[in-house]
């Protein structure tokens, strides 16, 4: 819109609205640094900082705590412990008890939070910190996901079962079996902004927090229940996260109610934003698993059979463990269809800290373990994987129900596949590879094409649900407001189309505002791929309240019927006249009609039954296919990747643009997973990766040579969600799995492709040329 002479009346459509390709709302103030997150809002005057004091040993009982140094320091202010926790010394998401904000009597990981220094400056506090002298009595611990399996089991929830028909004896009946077991890394975060707090205390029992988190809701009830007051003392507020992942789903509670409490025992503002290193050694991440698996097949590749134990380091406390492993469970078929089926969970506990959500929550590492199994039939019949993944994959009209009995319903893996194997020129590319293979003897290439299947929905029923506020002023500018947040995705600008359509007003009418319980309460988290499904369904909604009160109010006020009340660009017709919006706007003040609403929306069909294993748990899939080609040296393991090629599926994409980079970052964030980003504990159960020196996530350099991506321009969601769009935030991170089974590929060559690599996850350098003089041992004893 000209500022100067108002939107373009005679448009033939409106600037910003559905299906076109608008940039990132804030794009332009992340490459200029002009975009505001907390730690560059303006402190009020007198705000103090906290530092959390850690745990120095694994698992033990604090027999004496001597903070006298640590409160005599300079600049300390206030030294917390559990003890001075007002309320609930407990921040579990789900309600067990068993994650406290400071511990009092025990430690269960190596930097588990024992206290909290509030100091005049984040360096004093800091310094602080470390003049602590706790005595422990040390325990055994428990670190590796192993160990903990080997040991008598304990879990941190009760373990899930999902079965459908006799896998045992499907596959003892199986003319061809395999066997065996995979691990799978975990993964950490490594959002660019850190964790951070502000709480700002209020008169009363109020307290504002600014809390960088994807689940304001529950950072409200977290602190509430910390400082003991009810949830409508406490406001939780966020513009936006410098990325989050899932890593700020929950996390970000221990944060927030530190700083509460401190903020409202000393009548201060407080910060909390901890070093890097903290962040990553008290702060949870992916889980990484241990899978056992088994499958018979017959000799075409048709799997008959299979059985799953998906064994996964949990840490200390439940967390979302829980949801992890049940949906890692939900996606052990990836797009596979399992005649027998079982596939069993067990979330153990280890000395470690609690792991949490991470993009996918679970999925992966499911599909992951399905992807073996191909692979190892695969090799034990001599056939290229892809034939093996399309002999089993769900069909249209039959075989197609799921693990947890569920019709797949909306299924077009197949023709995805066949467009990216002819697209990415598949088997010509094998042919040419085999060539070069046979003649080059240390540089070996690998080519994998992998599909995924990926269900979107909360299992948790009750989280699919979403609210959204709109007003529409009397100059017809819009203000909106919902329960999602924004940690560079796109979720606000894409809900902002959706609300400018229903309106047919151009994108920069409507004013996107910061995330707020003091505006929409009882918020889900903005997690699970349903940010836009949810919000963007809920702004509709009330938008749609809105605009039905504005066709009533015309069409009673100039005589003609409701349906010859039509929004155009940026106008009204009226019969057979045509006035700017904004008049129609102003007019229905006038009549004092409200223009204000509050929408909802609730995913309808969906239900799931723990108990059972079986029900509905996700509104639809989403589908993709990535397709890979690597090279490796077998003298270092070192490798790139020369090619890799993509199609992709956003149903109706309600931003191409958005959904692209959504897709291209996914990937390689799913590539870093399985690739470089390795979690290492010492013999102290300390994480010595816990720092960019340590940790390593993919550079712009690791990027593919070749990177072609591309969005499927024909499906549409079967279900009727926002202008039949589907998810985009996570289902991409799996299409990373094509550059692991590439990888194993060019290992297999060492060997004429007759033995299976069985390459473990993350593909370091180090485990590639292992698998390599492993592959090569086991072929000379053929």
């Amino acid at each position: 819109m000209n500022k100067h002479t108002g939107p373009d009346l005679a448009a033939a459509h409106i600037t910003g609205g559905v299906a076109t390709d608008q940039r990132h709302d804030s794009a332009h103030k992340h490459v200029t640094g002009t975009a505001i997150y907390i730690d560059d809002m303006p402190e009020p005057a007198g705000t103090l900082h906290g530092c959390l004091g850690l745990s120095t040993v694994a698992h033990g009982i604090i027999r004496k705590m001597d903070l006298r140094a640590v409160r005599s320091a300079p600049g300390v202010v206030d030294v917390m412990t559990g003890d001075d926790v007002p309320g609930e010394n407990d921040i579990s998401p789900t309600g067990r008890h068993d994650e406290p904000v400071l511990t009092t009597k025990k430690v269960e990981f190596f930097g588990q939070p024992v206290f909290a220094v509030i100091a005049e400056t984040r360096e004093e506090a800091r310094r602080a910190c470390r003049l602590a002298k706790i005595t422990y009595e040390e325990l055994p611990f428990i670190v590796d996901v192993a160990d903990a399996d080997a040991a008598e089991p304990k879990m941190v929830t009760p373990p899930l079962t999902l079965k459908r028909g006799d896998a045992s004896a499907a596959i003892k009946a199986a003319p061809r079996t395999v066997k065996g077991t995979m691990r799978v890394g975990g993964q950490d975060h490594f959002y660019l902004e850190g964790h951070i707090a502000l709480a700002i205390p209020g008169e009363d029992q109020d307290v504002t927090v600014y809390s960088s988190t994807q689940h304001p809701s529950e950072v409200q009830h977290m602190v509430a229940h910390a400082l003991g007051v009810p949830s409508h003392a406490v406001t939780v507020e966020i513009r936006r996260m410098g990325g989050g992942f899932g890593g700020k789903e929950t996390q970000s509670n221990q944060f927030a109610a530190i700083a509460a409490i401190a903020a409202k025992r000393l009548g201060r503002a407080v910060k909390i934003r901890p070093d890097r290193d903290d962040d990553m050694s008290a702060t949870g991440k992916r889980h990484d698993f241990l899978i056992e698996y088994e499958a018979g097949f017959d000799d075409e590749g048709t799997i008959l059979g299979a059985d799953f134990t998906y064994a996964a380091r949990c840490g200390f406390s439940s967390d979302l463990s829980g949801p992890v492993t049940d949906r890692a469970l939900f996606h052990c078929d990836n797009a596979y269809y399992y005649p027998a089926v079982k596939a069993v969970s067990a979330p153990l506990y280890t000395n470690t800290v609690s792991n949490t959500a991470f993009r996918g929550f679970g999925g992966p590492q499911g599909m992951v373990g399905a992807e073996r199994i191909i692979d190892e039939v695969a090799f034990a019949l001599g056939k290229d994987p892809l034939e093996i993944r399309k002999r089993n994959f769900y069909g249209t009209s039959d075989r197609n129900v799921t693990p947890y009995h569920q019709t797949v319903e909306d299924n077009i893996v197949h023709r995805i596949v066949e467009e990216l194997e002819e697209s990415s020129a598949y088997r010509r590319r094998r042919r040419e590879i085999a060539a070069f293979n046979a003649n080059s003897p240390i540089v070996k290439r690998g080519l994998a094409l992998t599909p995924v299947k990926f269900g979107i929905s909360f299992t948790a029923t009750h989280f699919n649900q979403a609210g959204a506020l709109v007003h529409v002023y009397t100059d017809g500018s819009v203000h909106l407001n919902h329960g999602g947040t924004e940690m560079g995705q796109g979720l606000y600008v894409k809900v902002a189309q959706v609300v400018a359509e229903e309106f047919q007003i151009d994108i920069d009418q409507v004013k996107i505002t910061a995330t707020t319980t003091g505006k929409v309460p009882n918020t889900s988290a903005t997690a699970a791929s349903s940010g836009s499904d949810l919000n963007g369904m809920a702004a509709q909604n009330a938008a749609r309240q809105i605009k039905d009160r504005l066709i009533a109010f015309a069409a009673e006020a100039h005589g003609v019927p409701h349906d010859q009340v039509v929004f155009l660009p940026n106008r009204v017709r009226i019969g057979n006249q045509e006035i700017p919006f904004t008049d129609l706007v102003r007019q229905a003040y006038m009549a004092r009609i409200q223009l204000s609403a509050a929408g909802f929306y609730k995913t309808p069909k969906i239900h799931w039954d723990r108990d059972s294993g079986s029900g509905h748990p996700f509104y639809y899939f989403a589908y993709g296919a990535s397709c890979s080609e690597v090279s490796i040296d077998t003298l270092t393991g070192e490798y790139v990747i020369e090619r890799s090629d993509i199609l992709h599926e956003t149903g109706r994409s309600l931003n191409r643009a958005i959904d692209l980079g959504q897709i291209e970052g996914g990937f390689i964030q799913g590539v870093g997973w399985l690739t470089t980003e390795e979690l290492v504990w010492d013999g102290k159960g300390r994480l010595r990766t816990h720092a960019p020196s340590t940790y390593k996530i993919p550079l712009a350099s690791d990027r593919p040579k070749v990177f072609n991506v591309a969005l499927a321009d024909w499906p549409e969601n079967v279900e009727p969600t926002i202008h039949r769009s589907k998810a985009v935030g996570e289902p991409p991170f799996m299409l990373g799995m094509s550059v692991l089974h590439a990888l194993s590929d060019a290992v297999a060559s060492v060997a004429d492709h007759r033995i299976c690599p069985r390459l473990d996850a993350p593909a370091t350098p180090e485990r590639v040329l292992m698998a390599v003089e492993r592959v090569t041992r086991e072929a000379a004893s053929l």
